[in-house]
């Protein structure tokens, strides 16, 4: 895939997906239910008897590592037991990596005896898919670096049996044939499911011969959700622990999903003076680079995007949402407002322009009390007629616009705009 957006997935929906779609003949086995704030452990008991005969081992799954090291892990209990751990740390607030965030979800699953612990990783890049495989995984597997064989495949290439045995598994003295197949099954599944990470530290294979997956990190590609609804059923994209997804950042979520174009953002800091309406990904990127390279990387207030055509009622209501975070709480210094992006191949520039014209007027009085100066530069089809447009708006809601066609380099604008921030401060220290 070519353009990724990278999504993490929680540990339940990765292992479903495996299990949906690994073939049947591969002797794996999943065992799982998912704990929340919401479960009721009685109705969960009824439902899934096996929890009353199994041993289980229960865990936070909420994208974040060293659950084990950090006491968050039971491993080898009964349900009495896993009842009582999940119901002291539920809804608990803790601190991991110094961030604070609270216990929402768990998964129990259960308890495999076994005596090995293998490592096995898919990455997609740009241009390759990179295998890599250990027979010394687990907890301390960053410490056994040097046992990983690593296998890198271009992206149109098939992955066959003799890479599988000959670049990753010449080391292994057992199971080569039934870890070669749960690979080349893995690969399939990573390939159609539009995966991004799969990486398994560590699965093992139980006393009865079975394969069994005990950990698992995932990402999938989120710009695939449209093609994988089936296949990908019911499925979250849960925001990072600790932090919490606001109410415009869903709203924009909502947008996306419901459009053929892609709608991204991110708050970065709500109290930020610079707010970026950028077309394109990559522009994105630079734009947020090159506030940050002049010193006012702290004073941004979100990261986001528009691309893919998106429709003029589309981008009214990305704008519109932008401009009301960009407007909020007035405080007399000076905001900005950069519309930037390259030099779009099918987009109709004076088409989006209409849309977050619109939402221009609609914010004309929060734009004046918000002391907010735009800065616009873009090109593509029909560009002339959008910046016409938004001189025009300038002079219409009485709000200062400078705009910038293809003559001036693309981030020229962030310069020139940073200057109006920079200019009150060096006038306040000097006086």
């Amino acid at each position: 895939t070519t353009k990724m957006g990278r999504k993490k997935i929680r540990e339940i929906d990765a292992k479903r997906l495996l299990q949906n779609n690994l073939p049947s003949t591969l002797p794996v086995k999943f065992q799982n239910v998912q704990v929340t704030t919401a479960t009721s452990f009685d109705l969960l008991l009824r439902e899934n008897d096996w929890l009353s005969t199994t041993r289980l081992v229960v865990k936070p799954d909420m994208l974040f590592g060293q659950r084990g090291k950090n006491n968050l892990v039971l491993i080898n209990a009964d349900f009495p037991e896993a009842r009582a751990f999940l119901e002291e740390r539920l809804n608990k607030t803790i601190e991991h990596n110094n961030t604070k965030g609270t216990l929402t979800h768990f998964i129990i699953e259960r308890f495999v005896p076994h005596t090995v612990e293998y490592y096995v990783s898919l990455v997609s890049n740009r241009e390759e898919t990179v295998i890599s495989f250990s027979s010394q995984g687990g907890i301390n597997i960053e410490e056994n670096w040097e046992s990983l064989s690593t296998l890198s495949l271009p992206v149109s290439d098939q992955l066959t049996e003799q890479d599988i045995n000959s670049k990753l598994l010449s080391h292994l003295p057992a199971h080569r044939d039934k870890i070669s197949a749960f690979i080349s099954a893995l690969f399939k599944v990573f390939e159609d499911l539009d995966f991004t990470l799969l990486e398994m530290n560590p699965f093992t294979i139980d006393e009865s011969g079975q394969l069994a997956v005990l950990d698992i990190r995932a990402e999938l590609d989120g710009t695939a959700h449209f093609k994988n609804v089936k296949k990908w059923g019911q499925l979250e994209f849960p925001a990072p622990f600790g932090s919490k997804i606001t109410a415009e950042e869903s709203f924009i979520n909502g947008l996306d999903e419901k459009s053929g174009a892609s709608l991204k953002l991110t708050i970065l800091n709500p109290e930020g003076r610079i707010w970026t309406l950028v077309a394109g990904g990559g522009a994105s990127v630079i734009f947020a680079d090159t506030v940050a390279d002049l010193g006012f990387g702290h004073e941004l207030g979100n990261y986001g995007e528009y691309s893919g055509a998106p429709n003029e009622e589309e981008t009214f209501h990305y704008a519109r949402t932008l401009l009301s975070l960009a407007t909020r709480n007035p405080d007399g210094r000076p905001r900005l407002l950069l519309i930037g992006g390259g030099i779009a191949n099918f987009t109709d520039v004076a088409k989006t322009f209409r849309g977050i014209i619109h939402a221009l007027k609609e914010f004309k009085e929060q734009l004046k009390a918000a002391k907010v100066s735009i800065f616009v530069r873009r090109a593509g089809p029909n560009y002339e007629s959008g910046l016409r447009a938004m001189r025009q708006v300038g002079k219409e809601i009485d709000v200062p616009i400078d705009v910038y066609g293809p003559e001036v380099p693309m981030t020229s604008i962030i310069p020139k705009a940073i200057r109006l921030l920079a200019e009150p401060v060096v006038a306040t220290t000097c006086s």
